[in-house]
Formats: structure tokens, C-alpha cells, sequence
């Protein structure tokens, strides 16, 4: 069995044929390799699988309490979504809002996204282009695993000078961060050519 596919990078049709698992067809013109479409599928399944876990692990990173602090006998426990209704109750609305829109609003906008590429299939082939290219732009702007960094840098500093506990969230956020960075990692981007063309 043969498909016509077009190179990614110059733009020229080839007749394909069926390839093997560790077989890779290249452009006559330019040199550039084909994606192979079972790897693409295996590739596609791994970040549904990551992307999925990472889902999963949300919430509970961002609803369950993430830090426990005793400080002059006042016990006080906050997740990232409580802190983030503390700052805007308290008037400090813009950085209420970017801790909403960087650490929330956009991890998830990525995370959903990965698993419509990979998984779900909701949108027409034609959309999955300006879907990449919109989560492409959304992770770059998804800083959870930048607040998880400041987190830390906080209880460094804090260390001394109050008692803390690590709540069970914190947990859940270092596996979301991680389980993400690995979706968007195996996502092959090549998939989305290779449905489109065929």
C-alpha cells in the first residue's frame, strides 16, 4: 500500500510506501526523513497517556493544600487556588490575576489541548494546525513549573523562620509539572501533517 505525502520542509510529493516500524523514507529533494505513521501513533499514544495523568494530577495540585505553616502557635494551610482567592480578596488583583492566568488558566489550556492532538480528536483535521500552534504559544507561557521553582525558593528562605509541612498537593504539582514537560516532549507534531494528508 502507497500514500502520497508532501515533504515537511521543501514541499515535495512522494509515493510512499507502507513502512516498517524501523524504516524511514527520506526526501529525494532535500534529505529531509518522513515521519513514520506507526511511530507517530506510538508517539501520540505516550503523550495521551502523559497528558492524561497530567489532567488527572491538576486538580488536586491546584485545590488541595500545598504548604502547612505554624507560625507564634497559628496553624495555616493554603492551596494555590486559596491563595490565589486571598490575593484578589485583599486588592491585589493583578497578581492575583497573572498567578490565575500563568499557573492555572494556561497549564490547562496545554494540558487539553495535548489531549485533543493526541487523543480526543474532537476537532476537524484542518483546526489541529492552529491548535498546535495556539498550544505551542500557551506552554510557553504556562509557568508552573516556575512557580513551583519560586515555592521552593520561598520555603528556603521562610526555613528559618517558621515551622512548615509539605501539604499533600505539593505531590500532585511536582507530578503534573513533570507528567506535562513529558507529554509535550513525545507530542510529534509531523502526526498532524500526516493525517491531514492522508
Amino acid at each position: 500500500m502507497t500514500t502520497h505525502r508532501a515533504c515537511h520542509c521543501c514541499g515535495l510529493i512522494h509515493t510512499v510506501p507502507a513502512l516498517h516500524p524501523d524504516q524511514t523514507a527520506i526526501c529525494v529533494r532535500c534529505g529531509t526523513p518522513f515521519a513514520n505513521t506507526q511511530n507517530g501513533e506510538q508517539a501520540a499514544r505516550r503523550t495521551a497517556a502523559a497528558a492524561l495523568a497530567a489532567f488527572v494530577l491538576f486538580w488536586p495540585a491546584i485545590l488541595l493544600p500545598i504548604l502547612e505553616i505554624e507560625r507564634l502557635g497559628h496553624h495555616h494551610e493554603t492551596s494555590v487556588l486559596t491563595g490565589i482567592v486571598q490575593l484578589l480578596q485583599r486588592g491585589n488583583l493583578f497578581v492575583g490575576v497573572v498567578v490565575l492566568v500563568f499557573s492555572i488558566v494556561f497549564p490547562l489550556l496545554k494540558i487539553l489541548m495535548l489531549l485533543e492532538l493526541s487523543l480526543t480528536g474532537l476537532l476537524h483535521r484542518r483546526h489541529k494546525a492552529l491548535t498546535y500552534r495556539i498550544m505551542e504559544h500557551a506552554g510557553k507561557w504556562s509557568m508552573m513549573d516556575v512557580m513551583l521553582l519560586a515555592f521552593l525558593v520561598m520555603l528556603v528562605k521562610l526555613g528559618g523562620l517558621v515551622e512548615f509541612q509539605f501539604g499533600p498537593a505539593v505531590f500532585a504539582f511536582v507530578l503534573c509539572v513533570g507528567l506535562s514537560t513529558l507529554a509535550s516532549i513525545c507530542f510529534d507534531p509531523h502526526q498532524i501533517w500526516e493525517q491531514a494528508s492522508e
